[in-house]
């Protein structure tokens, strides 16, 4: 199968740093090329995905101030370059491809990566009968009122770019984005309730990310509890493999914990609030543990370091792999492709 894949252009593919699409995007590129399809990622020409790519910016254009002129270009190319190639299916990660392809003849799935309960709850269902619309977890797709999901399929990891560790780092981790609804501060204040150092990692480069940390964050820091600031995917996974354990107390409905996965891969456990997806993602007394407020929270970070690594990884190993993402997003792949040959021209 020939399978175009259209990143958005804000960040590169996979991203130097902080970047949840953008590791998703290269997870699946790469997991469809090993399974032995031609695939054409379309996304800016500083990434490194290393399968043929195409852009029509030469760097990623940032997060902070973008604007839908500059994606709709960007999506504009793409089509015309992924029609040339001769795609069987594009899987578009854009907000504006998806419509615009309302026009074009060739077959159209999309990945919805934020909450429908949202101002992206409009878009989709103005959409979905045409363009399939994947959420990434069952609660995501509970959320997705007066519309059909085309397919739930949980995000994977690379398990072999997340060796098994130790935990031996006498730390516990956070990482993700300096955002409230991230629980950064809850975070410092779990792991000073449960006296266990804290290293923070997190994105911090838009203006209300450095209100929050200046307001709420910068408080709570201590010579136990730190921030070390955006890091790099090499650091990123030492930072995971000695931790003792992954806190993760979000406080919204997050469709998606790729943080979660990725601390299973390495054999860390997490303990996080019940929001959104972390109840399919965390098997409590397994991988890890959920609670709701802050006392609990600091009482699982506890007990955390009694739970079998290896038996974390497998869990990961099992249900999160690439392998397993590309293949049920090939069979929509397959799905949407009948779907396009039976609709009646226009």
């Amino acid at each position: 199968m020939r399978i175009a894949i259209i990143a958005p252009p804000w960040v590169p593919v996979p991203p130097p740093a902080y970047g949840g699409t953008e590791n998703v995007l290269d997870t699946l590129a790469r997991g469809l090329h090993a399974a032995g399809h031609d695939v054409l990622l379309y996304a800016t020409g500083d990434s490194t995905c290393p399968v043929p790519t195409e852009w029509t910016f030469d760097e990623a254009l940032g997060t902070v101030e973008t604007g839908a002129a500059s994606e709709l270009l960007h999506a504009i190319q793409a089509y015309r370059r992924i029609l040339e190639w001769g795609a069987d299916v594009v899987h578009d990660h854009t907000l504006v491809g998806p419509v615009y392809s309302e026009w074009l003849d060739v077959p159209v799935v999309t990945t919805n990566h934020g909450p429908f309960n949202s101002e992206l709850g409009p878009l989709y269902r103005a959409i979905h009968e045409r363009v399939p619309v994947i959420a990434i977890s069952e609660r995501h797709a509970e959320l997705a009122l007066g519309m059909q999901v085309g397919d739930v399929i949980h995000h994977g990891v690379d398990i072999d770019a997340f060796p098994l560790g130790d935990g031996d780092g006498g730390y516990a981790a956070f990482l993700g984005r300096m955002n409230p609804d991230k629980g950064v501060h809850t975070a410092a204040l779990v792991a000073r309730e449960a006296g266990v150092p804290l290293l923070i990692a997190a994105k911090m480069r838009e203006p209300a990310e450095h209100a929050y940390f200046r307001d709420r964050v910068e408080p709570l820091l201590t010579d136990d509890v730190r921030y070390i600031g955006e890091i790099p995917f090499a650091e990123k996974v030492a930072l995971l493999r000695d931790a003792s354990c992954m806190i993760n107390p979000i406080a919204w409905e997050e469709p998606f914990g790729m943080v979660i996965v990725e601390s299973m891969a390495c054999g860390t456990p997490v303990v996080a609030t019940s929001f959104g997806s972390t109840p399919e993602l965390v098997d409590e007394g397994v991988t890890g543990y959920l609670r709701e407020d802050i006392d609990g929270l600091a009482a699982a970070v506890a007990l955390a370091p009694g739970l079998d690594r290896t038996a974390i990884r497998k869990v990961a190993a099992e249900r999160f792999t690439s392998a397993r993402m590309a293949e049920q997003h090939v069979r929509l792949y397959r799905r949407t492709i009948a779907a396009h040959r039976e609709r009646p021209a226009a």
